[in-house]
């Protein structure tokens, strides 16, 4: 099948690539920018749907592919058309709210079946569901050693964003809060800290949603399908306590075992926490996983139900993951046996203690979880599936 292929920087892109080459399938590269857009460009752009036209005329492949979904790319491929197929990594992701989502033309796909399920009880047809995956082929050959950036070896460790970066929006919103808003915010924030697989933030934030709008005027996309505020539920509350959340854990792992984290924000301390600053994708965070004998995923809070990417990825490089608990996990993999969770914050020091203390137990687990991902959760099953489905 000949697919044109819309390029940008995504995590896991190359991957994919990779995936639908060795699946027998030829690909055209369309060069695509993401970052540094205007938002309304990534909805309606002449200048990309003119260039876009113009290499579907010339090129007449059988399919659209991208990773995360685009407004601009559906418009065109509606107009001409021709299937669009996106499989989205990020969640949330506010522009599968636009209402060129229900364009006959596309096929989308997100990771977390709560997502899911909320289109689909609003009767949208094209969002489905399917896991993310890794690519365990590449995963096996990062080396546990690399020459330009020498790594330890690491007790526990974390790689991800703290949700504190200056500028976030929780800190430029709360402060400008009447004070009844502020404390209602800090109450339905630790509700919600207290929930796993449970989400009332949007009923919750209802009744302070009109003095978030008049300190941070936010509306939604033009002709969008968005929830009422949905930008303060994702951006704001949800970033924030999926803040809260990672410091506290942070700071109770570090208080008896330290942490190794590895982050963007490299000026972030913490006591008997090693901050080792941003690591690069395809081979640093490999080597991170590959060396750390527990491998932390604490999950952002907009994913109700989801595996994230991280989760993925810890187990396709063979590391051992202990997760927080995400529904879907149960669907593909057993606990146990090819991941462990935790279900607080007592479970987790309880849970860490254990398994540095039986290191073939948690070496079994971590193999069991490279092999189940490898045998049916790369991108080369990702593919089939989407493929098959059309």
């Amino acid at each position: 099948m000949k697919i044109l292929f819309i390029e940008w920087e995504s995590y896991g892109y190359q991957d994919i690539k990779e995936a639908f080459t060795e699946e027998g399938h030829q690909l055209v590269s369309f060069p695509f920018k993401v970052f540094g857009h205007q938002g309304e460009e990534l909805l309606h752009d002449p200048k990309t749907e003119n260039r876009l036209c113009t290499v579907l005329r010339r090129e007449v492949p059988e399919l659209v592919f991208s990773v995360d979904y685009y407004p601009v790319i559906s418009r065109v491929c509606q107009k001409e058309g021709i299937h669009y197929l996106s499989y989205s990594y990020d969640c949330p992701h506010i522009l599968l709210y636009s209402e060129t989502i229900r364009n006959s033309c596309n096929t989308a796909y997100v990771f977390d079946r709560e997502t899911y399920r909320e289109y689909h009880k609003e009767g949208i047809s094209t969002v489905h569901y399917l896991p993310l995956a890794a690519n365990t082929k590449r995963l096996d050959a990062v080396d546990r050693e690399l020459p330009d950036k020498p790594f330890s070896d690491y007790d526990v460790s974390f790689v991800g964003s703290l949700y504190l970066e200056k500028g976030n929006y929780f800190d430029q919103i709360e402060p400008l809060l009447p004070e009844y808003a502020r404390g209602y915010l800090k109450g339905l924030i630790a509700v919600q800290m207290g929930l796993q697989g449970c989400d009332l933030v949007r009923e919750m934030m209802q009744p302070i949603l009109n003095d978030l709008y008049r300190v941070y005027p936010m509306g939604t996309m033009r002709n969008s399908l968005e929830p009422v505020g949905y930008f303060y539920e994702q951006y704001m509350i949800k970033r924030r306590i999926t803040a809260i959340e990672r410091l506290s854990l942070l700071e109770a792992v570090s208080e008896k075992y330290g942490v190794d984290l590895f982050t963007h924000m490299q000026d972030f301390s913490m006591k008997n926490l090693r901050n080792h600053g941003r690591v690069e994708y395809f081979y640093e965070m490999p080597t991170v996983f590959k060396r750390s004998r527990i491998n932390l995923n604490i999950t952002l809070r907009s994913t109700v139900s989801g595996i994230p990417l991280r989760a993925f990825d810890i187990m396709g490089a063979g590391g051992f993951l202990l997760s927080n608990y995400q529904a879907d996990f149960l669907d593909l993999f057993v606990p146990g046996e090819d991941f462990v969770y935790y279900e607080n914050k007592e479970d987790l020091l309880k849970k860490i203690g254990y398994y540095l203390n039986h290191e073939e137990e948690r070496k079994a687990i971590a193999g069991n979880g490279h092999d189940k991902v490898a045998a049916k959760h790369t991108y080369r099953h990702r593919v089939r599936e989407m493929l098959a489905s059309l």
